[in-house]
Parts: C-alpha cells; structure tokens; sequence
C-alpha cells in the first residue's frame, strides 16, 4: 500500500468500495467479503472491519488490520487508529501513536495539512494535556483552521484571556476588510467571531454582543453568530430586533427556531410571514416556513406558500419545485404534483431535466413506473448515464433490481458505485468489487512543503 494512494482513493471515493457499500455488505451478511478486503488495501473495510472487531472486545485484532494502512505513513490511517483507542479508554497510547506519526513525517502534506494538527491538538486537550494543545497552535493562530482549534482548546487550558488577547491583536481598531483578500494572516472579521466565542464562554456577553455588532455580516455556513448568541441567553427581543435588519434572513430563522422550540408555531409562522418579500434569500425562506408548516401537519398551508413562490415569475426554479412536488407525494397528493409539472410544462413549451426528473418518482408513487421509463427513454437527455441512474433507481424501489442492472450496466464506469449497490443487493458481490475497484495509480502528489515543527514537542 501507498499513502497517496489510498489519500487519492479515499478522498475521490474512487478505484474503492466507499463507506456507504461497505455498510450495505455487512448489512446484508457479507462480512467475510469485507474482512477479506480490509486486508487487501480497501481502506474503508479496514476501518469499519476494525470497528466491528472492537465492538466485540476484539481490540488486538482490530489493531492489527489498522496497521498495515499506518505503517504507509498516511495521516488519515493514524488519525482513526488514535480515535479508536481514545474510544476505547487507552488515550495515552492515541496520543502517542499521533505524535509519532506527525513527527516521523516528511511533509506538511504526508500530515494532511493544518486540519492533522488541529485534530491532534483537540486529542491533546481531550487527554488532559490541553497546555501543551495550545501551546503547539499558538504560533499559527494567523491560519483559521488551527485559530479555531486554539479557542476550543484553550478553554480546557485556563488560557481564555491569553486567547483573546491573541485575537484582539489581529482586530485593527476601525478597520473593515472591503474583500477576503483584504487582510494576510487571520482576518479580522473570523478575529472578531473567535474572539466573541470567548468572550461568551467567560460570562461577557455584552462584550461579545457589542464585538459581534461592529460586524457587517455575521453569518458562516447557514448560521449567524449573532443571532445564534442572543437565542441562546434567550434575548428574544434582541433577537427579534436584530432580525428585522440582516438581510440574508438567518436571523429570521433563528427566531422562527427558537419559537417553536418553545411551543409558539403560529409565532414562528408569523416571523416567517413578515420576512417575506423584505429577505434577500426570499426563497429559502419560502422553503423554511413550508417545512415549519409540513412539520406540524399542516401540509395544504405549506403547499400553498410553495404554490404562491413557484407560481410567481421566475419562481419555478428547479430546487423550488423539487420542495413543493416533495410536499405533495409526502401529504399522498402525487398526482396533484404531476397535475401542476403538466401545466408548467404547458406554459413553458418544454421540460429541461432539472424539472423532468422530479416528475419520476411521483409516476412511480402513481403506480406509473414503466410509463416513467418510457418517457424518460424519449427525453432530449434520456440517453444520458444521469437519466439512466434516475431510472434505475425506479426500477430498484419497485423490486426490479435485475432491471436496474441491465440499464446501468450499459454506462458502466459512470454510475459504477449505483451499479455495485444493485449487484450487492442482488448477492453478485463478486461482479460488485470488481467493478468498484482498479489499479491505476493515483495522479502525481502535489509538492511537498516542510512542516511548521521539525523540534520537539513531536
């Protein structure tokens, strides 16, 4: 076995059984097959075939299918040996093991990058050596993913203020950054979120407020920092307020949660209602107030908020539709869906894939599966390895998996992880790996670059 290698087979989940297949041959009582792979350098049966082993008190076993992918060097290999053995109560020996590997490798990249080192900080910390965690990541608190790393473990550490002291350095007074690539080292604005998480940690949540406030924009990934901080001390009027200007319409949300989390729906509704037009993203919170509704079975009111978005101009947009047709087949109304995909199309003059393929299942819930098959075949696109995936995953939901072979057979490699699911399913395990696994090598590694610590503490 190779360390690029399996980095490049894990990471593209190809030329390797995947996690999801290997779940689905365990479930399906073929284990030996899987202890079988896990010994011929199918990474993902190694590890779930050492957890199985675990979960068994078969711990020096479990160990000893780990160590051939460790002894390659690979990080990924070394990260999830350290996470059994924490699991397992031997954290000194996780911690160990971690830091033989990252002192023994060659290369930032062998590691796996600045998320190697977070990780094996958090084990530090996690194994009460939290002083030495904070002490290896603070002389990279200008990268973002080993700053987040040294606030989650500087708590553990009694390092809070030495912490925030770090991150006010990297706040210039007054300054705001006008792109991403306004700042070098840690921008200010992630400075100025990292260090409202630790002032909220200390008990200064006014300090984190105001922090929080000098921000145009607080919100990562789906969430709003600020929002989020104010539903947590239940500053429901703050919260209601502060929702009334962000335009992106997270904070919206959070009230919306946070009311029905405690009990008020129509509140919830109503917060939903007046965003309305007045959101940015009018759509998602279109989608939000429909799913509240459908989650409190009121399902005619939720299809009639996405009626109201898809029908509006410009409003039928592929996800948009996606959610209304799913609203319809979940409250038993599928052919009311197909009814209104009929009357777009109608007025359309046509139906590009990203609206044909939502009407196929709805077919198949009608009991329509062959028609659905016919007329995906007569699609401008129905010749293509993505409608044949739509295709077969019909016939597979109706019991005719042997079917669902035939027409993916025929686009072999495109859908071969689909494909492989379907002969698992039908006991060809065999036809299964085969198809799955090759022995190309991985493309060239990308230059190596030195690590940031070649002296101890590694």
């Amino acid at each position: 076995m190779d360390a690029s290698d399996l980095e490049h087979r894990a990471r593209t989940r190809s030329g390797c059984i995947p996690p999801e297949l290997v779940s689905r041959l365990l479930e399906l009582g073929h284990a030996k097959e899987v202890e079988r792979e896990a010994g011929r350098g199918e990474w993902f049966c190694a590890l779930e075939w050492a957890r199985v082993l675990g979960g068994q008190d078969r711990r020096v076993e479990a160990l000893a299918v780990l160590d051939p992918y460790v002894a390659t060097g690979w990080w990924t290999a070394a990260a999830a040996t350290a996470g059994l053995l924490e699991e397992w109560g031997r954290g000194e020996e996780a911690v160990a093991l971690a830091r033989t590997h990252l002192a023994s490798a060659r290369s930032y990249a062998e590691t796996g990058g600045g998320s190697a080192l977070a990780s094996f900080a958090r084990l530090l910390a996690r194994n009460g050596l939290a002083d030495e965690a904070f002490e290896l990541l603070e002389p990279h608190i200008d990268d973002w993913t080993l700053a987040h790393a040294l606030i989650d473990v500087a708590q553990g550490a009694g390092r809070d203020e030495e912490a925030a002291g770090l991150l006010a350095a990297r706040i210039p007074v007054g300054h705001e950054c006008d792109s991403l690539w306004c700042c070098s080292g840690l921008e200010p604005h992630l400075a100025v979120g990292l260090l409202a998480t630790v002032h909220e940690r200390q008990g200064r949540v006014e300090e984190a407020v105001a922090l929080l406030s000098t921000r145009q924009f607080t919100s990562l990934n789906g969430r709003d920092q600020l929002a989020d901080l104010f539903a947590r001390h239940d500053r429901i009027d703050e919260l209601r307020a502060y929702a009334d200007t962000e335009p992106l319409g997270y904070a919206t949300q959070r009230l919306a949660e946070l009311l029905e989390e405690r009990g008020d729906v129509d509140g919830a509704i109503s917060v939903y209602r007046q965003a309305g037009e007045a959101s940015v993203r009018r759509g998602n919170t279109a989608v939000e107030l429909a799913r509240l509704l459908a989650r409190h079975d009121r399902y005619d009111d939720a299809i009639e908020v996405m009626r109201a978005l898809a029908d509006a101009p410009g409003g039928a947009e592929d996800w948009i539709v996606d959610v209304l047709c799913t609203l319809y087949a979940d409250h038993g109304r599928p052919q009311d869906a197909l009814s209104w995909l009929d009357d777009l199309k109608a007025r359309r003059g046509k139906e590009e894939w990203e609206l044909f393929w939502i009407r196929l299942p709805l077919m198949a819930a009608c009991g329509r599966v062959d028609e659905a098959v016919e007329l995906t075949r007569a699609h401008p696109e129905g010749s293509t390895s993505y409608a044949a995936e739509h295709v077969a995953t019909l016939l597979a939901h109706a019991g005719r998996t042997e079917d669902a072979v035939i027409v993916l057979e025929r686009y072999a490699p495109a859908n071969a992880s689909t494909l492989a699911g379907c002969l698992i399913d039908l006991g060809r395990v065999t036809d299964a790996l085969a198809l799955l696994q090759h022995t190309h090598p991985p493309p060239s590694a990308v230059p190596t670059t030195p690590l940031w610590l070649d002296e101890p503490p590694f």
